[in-house]
């Protein structure tokens, strides 16, 4: 019998558009892999909010593989190390994989060697095809953009094949269960049930969907109140359904320029962590090293309030709690929050990176470093630090009450003209905190501490 070929799942749990697998099955039979590492990626192993969907999305991967006459196979440890033993044990032939661009994953693809075959299928084109005129990786996006169009429209999906041969022996797993990704004693995941199902069946449904919030898309994704975004986030993340997957969904719709580039903005952050590996640890721009965050016991104190939706900003609140409660948050909203805790607060953005890479099931580390450090004027394509965004009016502007009332029960019944803040209103309820400081002051201390750089 011929000898099998490994492939290596990661963040691409699927078997639609998985050209890792259509390679893999024209070689030979096929041993599907998993291996939780949380050792390479060292402080970046993954958050609580992404084990609880990675639990249940490998337990819809491995019901997917046992229709195609396959298995998924577990391995917990040292990514590169644990395919080196299965290779050994299983005389497998080749390792083949989806390409990735996390620090950490292109440490254990080196460590792999000539027996890796990797290919594209993660993003709309191969990243490291995108350069600027001097073959530099782009660090602004609106040049990235238009230097993808020479790429674009992505390739057209691969159907998910019939079935997957089958190795004559098949090597030991680990036991789902075992690795209790899933919290314990506080279950604090109630919220996510019911807000989220993990696996490849419900994304490409979702993404079916897509074409029909194209026309509203440009306002509605605006409107925290509204369901006017795709949630497709952790299914992305996850590689439950890929890009050019999602991008041929607008295929006719006039409308989907907004969409598309929001698409986009995903591979672009990840050609920025390609760049600059450390993205996630250090300021873009090396002048912010010297910004004085505040750090001293009120500051931690502000920090724990921010968290936990107790600032007396309501549509701050209802975000973080939003967050907290269902690992997700609006995507208005997330820019509005992690602004609230720079400029407001002048917390460093690193603290309010990690909060999100733990809470967030759809935490990227492109995304959510590059999109931190754009709130916070410190990255290389971000917005200048003394622009800061005013929450109140924010929240007015963009119609918030609703939201606020659904994730901040105290406020539930104040009124329309009040609920923005109901501080300055003198209606605000006896269980909700005073603004644990003032706009104004907050941007006065914010903009002094810039001056001084």
């Amino acid at each position: 019998m011929t000898d099998p070929v490994i492939l290596w799942f990661r963040q691409d749990l699927r078997l639609h558009d998985q050209p890792a697998l259509i390679a893999a099955a024209h070689e030979g039979p096929v041993i599907p892999v998993y291996i939780l590492d949380d050792e390479t990626p060292g402080d970046w192993r993954i958050g609580g909010a992404q084990r609880w969907w990675l639990h249940h999305s490998l337990t819809s991967l491995a019901a997917d593989l046992k229709d195609k006459g396959s298995r998924l196979i577990l391995r917990r440890g040292r990514a590169a190390e644990e395919l080196a033993k299965l290779v050994e044990q299983t005389g497998a032939t080749r390792v083949h994989a989806l390409r990735h661009y996390e620090p950490w994953w292109r440490e254990a693809e080196a460590a792999l060697g000539d027996r890796l075959c990797l290919h594209d299928g993660n993003h709309l084109a191969h990243i490291e095809d995108i350069r600027t005129g001097s073959g530099t990786p782009f660090r602004i996006y609106s040049s990235f953009w238009k230097a993808l169009q020479s790429f674009l429209p992505p390739e057209e999906p691969m159907p998910a094949p019939r079935k997957i041969d089958a190795p004559a022996h098949w090597p030991a797993s680990d036991d789902l269960n075992k690795w209790r990704l899933l919290p314990t004693k506080p279950d604090w995941s109630g919220g996510f049930d019911e807000d989220w199902t993990p696996g490849e069946s419900v994304a490409l449904e979702r993404a079916k969907e897509v074409g029909e919030k194209m026309a509203a898309y440009d306002t509605a994704r605006n409107m925290p109140a509204e369901e006017g975004t795709t949630r497709l986030s952790p299914h992305l993340h996850f590689g439950e359904v890929s890009a050019r997957t999602i991008w041929h969904q607008t295929d006719g719709h006039r409308d989907a320029v907004t969409f598309r580039q929001e698409i986009a903005w995903r591979d672009f952050t990840h050609g920025v962590i390609m760049a600059l590996p450390d993205y996630g640890d250090r300021n873009g721009r090396e002048k912010y090293d010297r910004l004085p965050w505040r750090n001293d016991q009120q500051a931690r104190a502000d920090l724990k309030a921010w968290q936990e939706g107790r600032t007396g900003y309501p549509i701050v609140d209802a975000g973080m709690r939003q967050l907290w409660q269902s690992g997700w948050m609006h995507n208005r909203v997330r820019m509005i929050t992690a602004s609230f805790l720079v400029k407001h607060l002048l917390i460093d953005w690193r603290e309010g990176e990690r909060w999100f890479w733990d809470c967030l099931v759809d935490a990227d580390y492109g995304n959510n470093s590059v999109n931190w450090q754009w709130v916070a004027g410190t990255g290389v394509d971000a917005n200048m630090f003394g622009r800061i965004m005013a929450p109140l009016s924010q929240s007015e502007k963009f119609d918030a009450g609703d939201y606020i009332r659904r994730w901040v029960p105290e406020l539930a019944k104040v009124g329309n003209a009040a609920i923005h803040d109901p501080d300055d209103a003198g209606c605000r309820p006896r269980d909700y905190p005073a603004k644990i400081i003032g706009h104004r002051e907050a941007r006065e201390r914010a903009l002094a501490a810039a001056r001084k750089l």
